[in-house]
């Protein structure tokens, strides 16, 4: 992507962000998407190769660190147990259960091996916010936000490990073992976490050293990258490192640091930085996909998208139901909520892209469908969260 292909794909989402009046109905996002699948037939804008370390290396660091810093550390401490349920034997639960599912039904559409449906259920299990998170702090109660936007963070990493398990075995570069597989899962998550927290704990002492607003600024850029980098540059998980960096950086400002002008001054970069790497993302998620949804399986992907908000919504009923301080809430029409909101989004689509980049002529109707269930999955679901909140209240 050139710099003028990229001022003009900002200038078109600042039109969209500035002239959008009813976010809650038709979500940015949605709109962004749409407008880059519509770019796709320009050539000036069809020519931009999007990448899977495009996304991953430059887009998911900036968007995991905005989401972590501003998410509160008391509602981590509210939620840890269904968040963590959630995130790692809730995401494997429903990566098995999605996977047997389209299993059992792609022969009607098209000859997909178990291990090829296992590898499209691992690809759609991660959840995007994005789309969701600020209408249902609205038009929900904020606990329900609290717990998707926590467990988006979260599941993103685990399900980097699933997939990339899956990936190998399917493209022969590795064969699978339950307790090697565990050994991995829990190297990279932890790992991922251990260098996050040291991360995010050295600079948030270090931003001390100078009361320019400017260089703070600075060091918060450092934080959200370095971190991530950092953690992917030792093998463990870049995502985790990113997530617990800027958790930590958030905890140290509310617990030893008094000063509200750390807090504005980050607050105001990133603030203009989280839409302008939104704008670019679903903008370029939107030219990716156009090109696999022509030949997509759209009576497939539908049933896809179903069975995976049903799963999720069985899963998501079975864990609010454990823990005690779910269980005196009206836990049906919250874990409907819930799983409505689980969206899939930026991360499924690195996930693809990441398959394309290993196995691009095998692999060639796993991409299809799974970029038509994430196309599906990004307008429904973000257009129908805020009218089923309201319902549902």
């Amino acid at each position: 992507m050139s710099v003028t292909q990229g001022v003009l794909l900002l200038l078109i989402g600042y039109i969209v962000f500035t002239i959008d009046k009813k976010k809650k109905n038709v979500p940015v996002p949605v709109l962004l998407l749409i407008i880059g699948i519509g770019l796709s037939f320009i050539p000036y804008f069809s020519s931009i190769e999007v990448t899977e370390r495009m996304i991953y290396d430059l887009f998911l660091p900036g968007i995991l660190f905005v989401s972590a810093y501003k998410y509160s550390t008391k509602a981590i401490q509210r939620h840890a147990p269904v968040l963590g349920t959630l995130s790692t034997v809730g995401l494997v639960a429903m990566a098995l259960l999605l996977g047997l599912f389209i299993y059992g039904i792609a022969g009607w559409f098209e000859s997909i091996t178990l291990l090829g449906a296992m590898l499209i259920a691992s690809i759609l299990t991660p959840t995007d916010p994005v789309s969701a998170v600020s209408v249902l702090e609205e038009a929900a109660d904020e606990q329900i936000a609290e717990v998707v936007d926590g467990e988006s963070m979260i599941n993103d990493g685990t399900s980097i490990v699933l997939f990339t398990v899956l990936a190998g075995i399917y493209t022969g570069e590795r064969s699978f073992d339950l307790f090697s597989f565990l050994g991995e899962f829990l190297y990279v998550s932890i790992g991922g976490v251990v260098v996050g927290v040291l991360f995010g704990w050295v600079c948030s002492k270090a931003v001390h050293i100078t009361h320019h607003r400017d260089y703070q600024v600075m060091l918060s850029i450092i934080i959200a990258y370095g971190s991530f980098h950092a953690a992917e540059h030792i093998g463990v998980s870049g995502v985790l490192g990113t997530v617990a960096a800027g958790i930590m950086l958030s905890y140290e400002f509310d617990h030893t640091n008094k000063e509200d002008h750390f807090r504005e001054a980050l607050s105001g970069f990133w603030n203009v930085v989280e839409p302008s790497l939104l704008a670019l993302i679903f903008l370029l998620i939107g030219i990716a996909i156009t090109p696999y949804l022509a030949s997509a399986y759209w009576g497939l992907a539908i049933l896809i998208l179903i069975a995976s908000i049903a799963i999720r919504f069985l899963i998501v009923s079975l864990v609010l139901k454990v823990f005690r301080r779910w269980r005196r809430l009206e836990t049906t029409k919250q874990a409907f909520l819930v799983s409505w909101a689980g969206i899939r989004g930026t991360m499924s689509v690195f996930l693809i892209l990441s398959l394309h980049a290993r196995s691009p002529e095998e692999a060639g109707a796993l991409l299809s469908i799974s970029f038509s269930v994430v196309f599906l999955s990004l307008v429904i679901q973000s257009v129908g969260v805020y009218p089923l909140s309201k319902w549902l209240e």
